[in-house]
């Protein structure tokens, strides 16, 4: 029904993903957004608001309101009210608006994460308390005992990635529970940037919006969400903000001031099609990913020195490659063609984060160039102990 194996040729389009090694052999695998097509829902709606030719200044009209209520009830059980949502162009700058509107000398984070985590809190002249996430029972998960040890009186936010980019760890409700009363406990505002929501891969994991837990934390929190990874539409810049709390939304937006507009009219046309029309696709799309993922899971299994822990969300690998003793593993891994995100960013140059949101054919390139790098590495060993 939808076609995720068509060829799509973006190297024609201005596209980050695919112009950062123009002209070279290199595969990109980068950056967080996939190389399918978005739904035809929101094709067909595009072009239908195209063709009316007109583009002047636009608000926002009561179906996206609806569309985005009635996606969020649906698939999380969440029911949420229209003055809550706030449009902003996009999770980083809504990230960057909440280091800005909380009062607060430092933000408390974990690593690895997403460097606009870390970005945003010193943009705003914010210290940054970064918790190293730790590994148990083969999944990355929160820290609370280094939480308790590292927080300090004058931080009063913590910011939260859920699901985790770069790890695909979806919190279960217990870790979130755990989270909401050490953030309550501490009076701290809660910023969730939960964009990769709708990317479930594990059919055992749920996604659940902290807020959702209790009235108390809800009106602590900022609710960042988008349709932009999930149906492959970012350069659209559309998202929102959802902010119970009256007094919370209004600082938010006193901060925004005139500083950030009104989203795209195409984001927002987009957006409603997706919302309303596109959970056929987006089921179609998990169990592709799901595919995907299995491949890079055999990958990494049959390459000893690589390591991939449960990955429960998002069309992203985080891989653990410390075990190769090389000096750059991004470099490594781009001297045989493939353009991976180096962790150093992300806070560990000793991983690399594999984007495998493409086609399978191509993915089958990317995976075979990176076992070209493993096997090499094999040969200089054996040419070692030969000497």
């Amino acid at each position: 029904m939808f076609d995720f194996d068509e060829v799509i040729d973006r190297t024609k389009s201005s596209c980050e993903k695919w112009d950062k090694y123009k002209g070279q052999n290199i595969i990109p695998a980068w950056v967080a957004d996939m190389d399918f097509k978005s739904p035809p829902c929101v094709i067909e709606a595009l072009e239908q608001r195209v063709r009316e030719g007109v583009f002047g200044y636009t608000g926002v009209d009561e179906e996206t309101y609806d569309a985005i209520i009635s996606f969020i009830k649906r698939h999380y059980d969440w029911e949420i009210q229209k003055e809550w949502v706030v449009f902003t162009h996009g999770v980083v700058s809504s990230m960057n608006l909440a280091c800005l509107s909380v009062d607060t000398q430092s933000v408390m984070t974990t690593t690895p994460i997403y460097p606009h985590f870390i970005k945003a809190p010193h943009y705003a002249q914010k210290e940054v308390l970064a918790i190293a996430m730790k590994e148990e029972n083969n999944r990355w998960v929160l820290d609370y005992e280094a939480m308790e040890a590292t927080i300090t009186p004058t931080c009063k936010l913590f910011m939260l990635c859920n699901p985790y980019n770069p790890a695909g760890t979806v919190f279960t409700c217990k870790e979130l529970e755990a989270l909401s009363a050490f953030c309550l406990k501490h009076d701290l505002t809660l910023c969730s940037d939960e964009i990769h929501a709708d990317l479930l891969l594990n059919p055992d994991a749920k996604h659940i919006p902290i807020a959702s837990l209790n009235e108390a934390i809800a009106q602590k929190s900022i609710t960042l969400m988008a349709p932009s990874k999930t149906f492959n539409i970012a350069g659209l810049q559309a998202s929102f903000a959802i902010i119970p709390s009256f007094e919370l939304r209004k600082r938010f937006q006193k901060t925004m001031g005139s500083m950030v507009g009104g989203v795209n009219l195409l984001g927002l046309c987009a957006l409603k099609a997706a919302y309303t029309d596109g959970d056929a696709w987006l089921k179609a799309l998990r169990l592709y990913l799901a595919d995907n993922l299995k491949m890079v899971q055999d990958f990494v299994a049959k390459n000893p020195k690589l390591k991939l822990l449960n990955q429960e969300a998002t069309f992203l690998a985080w891989i653990d490659v410390s075990a190769l003793h090389v000096k750059s593993p991004y470099a490594f891994f781009l001297s045989f063609g493939v353009g991976l995100s180096d962790g150093e960013p992300f806070g560990n140059k000793q991983f690399v984060r594999l984007n495998f949101g493409t086609r399978r054919a191509l993915l089958v390139q990317i995976l075979d160039k990176m076992q070209d790098a493993m096997d090499s590495l094999k040969k200089e060993e054996n040419n070692e102990r030969c000497h």
